[in-house]
């Protein structure tokens, strides 16, 4: 097996990857990129200043384009005939498409990628999909089947998979070709999952939040929701990568650490990170505390550290990323409010009851934001959320969304709103 990858951004080398005979990893940049007007990092946590970057912050990178889903990894392992937990022999193996920009390739494989020699695309039509599907989600492991050869890695622990969209035609890319549109089934505890994400992130898009577009879509009688790849983009025949990272690849944090009370970072990190890089620091500041307002608003348990990334381009240029894994706990059966925790605190509190005006002004203390335009922001959500949420149900009922989660969802969303609402109002002018 090499010992040696070399690292694409958009198709030029960028630097080597390296594994010595410890298995320790280094990256080390070329130094014509650094030195080129339009150079940026592969991750913050690794800046152009320096040429050579050592084992800890390359792991946490590489470990952060791989999933979260450790039957996914060790069916990988199996396929590829290497250790689940070598993270530099799975890269090796499905590094051609991942997260961002980045494309880790082979020597033996540079030129076969750059000629376009394997550029091809296995097109699919809707009956091959909709199997695909039914397999994703009775083995949320079956990302591809054994005989594909496009390669592509994301990060997450949900099933999906990534194809390419384009001229109306789905299909399964390999050689230079990039995934276009990430694909998740329902899943079996989580049953309308996809439903539920998407009507999340369309009540985001419609309070003014940056989402990630997303449909859902029937595909004979299986059902996906399909994610717009945010970090690809269409220029007339071509399709562009763009490059990204999470925040816990930002921050050289393995995503074994991605809740706050597991060691990741917590709301203040984050806010520091965007005003030290982002181009547009206050728009991006702005952007992750409505965020996590609206996390709390809608009981999104999920949005974790791994749950938010940058944008990096020429410059370097780095914004906060349209949102995405946006999702609410509150359809489910048997959930007990009391009990739920959001990933990351808010003014000292994890859980949702325990949160209120006082929490949300501490936080602002925490974090140097305006207490006064944080709370109103949040009241302004909660106000606006139930006609939306109505609007948003009744489009989604003429789409043919029959789960019955969409319901509930529609439900909770509001009664959840109305309460905050008055949470925020009582507290606020309590003595």
């Amino acid at each position: 097996m090499t010992n040696e990858l070399v690292a694409l951004l958009d198709g030029g080398e960028i630097g080597r990857l390296r594994n010595d005979a410890r298995g320790r990893l280094a990256f080390i940049y070329n130094d014509d990129w650094r030195g080129s007007a339009g150079a940026y990092p592969l991750s913050l946590s690794m800046p152009l200043a320096a040429q050579e970057h050592g084992s800890a912050v390359v792991q946490a990178f590489l470990w952060g384009l791989l999933p979260d889903n450790e039957q996914v990894l060790d069916r990988w392992a199996k396929k590829f005939q290497v250790s689940a937990r070598n993270v530099f022999a799975l890269i090796s193996n499905v590094g051609e498409d991942c997260a961002g920009a980045i494309q880790f390739v082979a020597s033996d494989r540079l030129e076969a990628l750059r000629s376009g020699k394997d550029d091809k695309t296995e097109w699919l039509d809707e009956a091959e999909i909709a199997k695909r599907l039914k397999a994703l989600r009775e083995d949320h492991a079956a990302w591809r089947l054994p005989r594909d050869t496009g390669q592509f890695s994301l990060a997450g622990a949900q099933p999906k998979t990534a194809l390419l969209l384009k001229k109306g035609q789905w299909g399964i890319p390999s050689g230079r070709v990039p995934t276009t549109h990430i694909l998740k089934p329902p899943t079996g505890h989580f049953d309308g999952h996809a439903e539920n994400e998407h009507i999340c992130l369309r009540l985001a898009r419609d309070l003014g939040l940056p989402v990630a577009d997303t449909g859902v879509m029937r595909f004979k009688n299986e059902i996906a929701i399909v994610v717009e790849r945010y970090d690809r983009h269409v220029s007339g025949n071509d399709i562009i990568r763009v490059h990204q990272e999470d925040i816990c690849q930002a921050m050289g944090i393995l995503p074994t650490r991605k809740y706050q009370n597991e060691g990741g970072p917590t709301p203040s990190d984050v806010v520091e990170l965007l005003r030290t890089h982002s181009t547009d620091r206050a728009a991006d500041v702005e952007t992750f505390v409505n965020a996590l307002g609206f996390n709390w608003l809608i009981g999104g348990t999920d949005a974790h550290a791994k749950n938010y990334s940058l944008l990096l381009a020429s410059g370097p240029h780095v914004r906060l990323a349209p949102l995405y894994d946006v999702a609410s706990i509150l359809p489910y059966k048997d959930i007990d409010l009391r009990k739920i925790k959001l990933a990351m605190k808010v003014g000292g509190e994890y859980k949702l009851d325990q949160i209120g005006l006082r929490q949300w002004q501490k936080f602002a203390r925490e974090t140097r934001v305006d207490a006064d335009e944080l709370v109103a922001s949040l009241v302004s959500m909660a106000k606006q959320i139930p006609d939306l949420v109505a609007d948003i149900h009744a489009r989604a009922k003429k789409e043919g969304l029959e789960n019955e989660i969409v319901e509930r969802l529609a439900s909770a969303l509001s009664i959840r709103a109305r309460d905050c609402e008055r949470l925020l109002q009582k507290t606020q002018t309590a003595p």
